[in-house]
């Protein structure tokens, strides 16, 4: 089926500052240095905080990503419909100032209980990237936002580059010091933003704020308002739900098959950011220039299949880092899906759109955190009738497989000029 717009969205976009598209991207960037600033050292914090070993923390772990997952979930459609009616600018800076909370608190948190709640406010504020996509949509042409939207994916990127370097470098001082430091560069954001970032959403083009729009489950009635997103909405739940292997079980299973330190892991994650925010910040644009969305899209879940394959048959560490360099293309998938489902929405429910994404990706990352880290522990336990830790990635690698089927399925190639 071949997404339309439900009616003309070729508005003129709003002037903004070069500061303010910077700091957008600034956050978003330090959204995932949170995030994966505490995948090295998450391991081990939980094995000493609850007194375990590594294959139930990977269990315990997965509930910990899942529990982030549930807060975004219940507060992302809430975020986005705010920001429809109040504006971008100050619901963006509250989520900043919410986030440097959160990573103080997490920094103190002295129980796996706490540390918990601590995920649980992550989500919570994490929520920033809504309007950060909203803004971006704001300020961008149609005809633009897919290389816009590889820029926010690059910032990702980049701060996955960083989030776990640092968190596997300062994790040798001690597992909550990463935090501190994030909670710093947040007070640091939070002061440049409240002096250079502008609102986009004029008040002409704002709407009443509706408590109906933002129930986490009627987020998605936006997918069933523009019908033509249905497809697009299935093909990234189901890509989301395969992607969560990574988060889930990367650090355990590297520790569990190869014996990786925080600070390999660190490296790995990091090879992964800066090969994703190369992707996705310098070719994007013109790659999509050239060949469509469309072909981008499914070259990008080809590489998904291959490499998810590929990591469960690596065996060392070389072979993990060339899978890293050949896994860069499947950074094409989220901007270009996304890019195609916001042409299909009007301007003034870019923030609903958005928050109608991030409720089925958070439903998605939900169901598949806690099913892998299942599964990895399931066959890391002594008793288990077959043990491997790769177990995980052959599964997510079927599941991609049938993501690419959807998307041959369902998305109309387009006519070739």
């Amino acid at each position: 089926m071949n997404p339309a717009p439900a009616h003309p969205v070729d508005t003129i976009p709003v002037p903004v500052s070069r500061h303010a598209v910077t700091f957008v991207l600034i956050t978003v960037f330090l959204d995932m240095v949170g995030f994966g600033l505490i995948l090295p050292v998450l391991p081990a914090l939980i094995e000493a905080v609850g007194g375990m070993e590594l294959a139930d923390a990977a269990y315990v772990g997965g509930w910990m990503f899942a529990a982030f997952s549930i807060a975004q979930f219940a507060f992302s459609p809430l975020v986005g419909n705010l920001s429809d009616r109040f504006g971008r600018r100050p619901l963006l800076l509250l989520a900043i100032f919410g986030l440097g909370a959160d990573y103080l608190f997490s920094a103190l948190a002295p129980t796996l209980f706490w540390l918990f709640v601590g995920r649980v406010i992550a989500g919570v504020c994490g929520s920033s990237y809504v309007i950060a996509n909203a803004y971006i949509a704001d300020v961008t042409a149609p005809k633009d936002r897919a290389r816009a939207f590889g820029l926010v994916g690059a910032a990702f990127g980049v701060g996955f580059v960083l989030g776990p370097a640092i968190g596997g470098l300062l994790g040798e001082l001690g597992p909550r010091v990463p935090f501190y430091v994030a909670a710093a560069i947040s007070v640091l954001n939070l002061i440049y933003g409240w002096f250079v970032l502008p609102e986009t959403l004029p008040p002409e083009k704002r709407r009443r704020f509706e408590w109906r729009r933002s129930n986490p489950f009627g987020a998605f009635k936006v997918f069933a308002r523009y019908a033509s997103v249905l497809p697009l909405c299935a093909i990234l739940g189901v890509y989301f739900f395969a992607s969560a292997v990574y988060p889930a079980i990367w650090a355990f299973w590297g520790m569990a098959k190869f014996g990786w330190s925080e600070g390999i892991v660190g490296l790995t994650l990091a090879a992964f950011g800066l090969i994703t925010a190369i992707f996705q910040g310098l070719v994007t644009g013109p790659v999509v220039a050239r060949y469509g969305e469309w072909r981008v899209c499914l070259f990008g879940l080809l590489i998904a299949v291959v490499v998810a394959f590929g990591y469960g048959l690596a065996g060392s560490l070389v072979a993990v880092l060339v899978l890293l360099v050949v896994h860069g293309p499947e950074g094409f998938v989220h901007p270009m899906l996304v890019a195609m489902m916001s042409k299909a929405v009007p301007e003034n429910a870019q923030g609903e759109l958005q928050g109608g994404i991030s409720a089925m990706m958070n439903v998605a990352m939900l169901f598949g955190t806690v099913i892998f880290a299942q599964v990895f522990s399931a066959f890391l336990q002594p008793d288990a009738a077959f043990r491997s830790p790769d177990v995980s990635f052959f599964l997510a690698a079927g599941l991609l497989v049938g993501t690419l089927l959807l998307f041959l399925r369902l998305v109309k190639r387009p006519e070739v000029a």
